[in-house]
């Protein structure tokens, strides 16, 4: 039978610290996105034209940064996915240390 294991008990332990960092840091980064926080505003993708050409700017602008947000929480996501993934691994590598071949 095949075996699913593909890494290591450190890198799967790796992978989960990394995803739980991810998730806390992209999670708080959605919060602050969706509630629209002026620090932000620097890493809203809009231009000048965006605003001239737009008779209600913060409209637009708001909505960007909801789109932002909804990134944020998308990406973080895929951090629980893959920590998931790490979890399943690290399961598996210990399975494998009491395994007698």
């Amino acid at each position: 039978m095949p075996s699913l294991l593909f890494c290591g008990p450190k890198m799967a332990a790796c992978g989960i610290v990394i995803s739980i960092w991810g998730v806390i840091m992209l999670a708080m980064l959605g919060i602050f996105f969706s509630a629209k926080s002026a620090v932000l505003i620097e890493d809203v993708p809009f231009t000048e034209e965006d605003i001239r050409n737009d008779k209600n700017p913060p409209q637009n602008i708001y909505s960007l940064y909801n789109q932002v947000g909804i990134n944020c929480f998308i990406a973080a996501a895929i951090y629980v996915a893959v920590g998931a993934v790490s979890l399943c691994q690290v399961r598996l590598n210990k399975r494998q240390e009491y395994m007698v071949t």
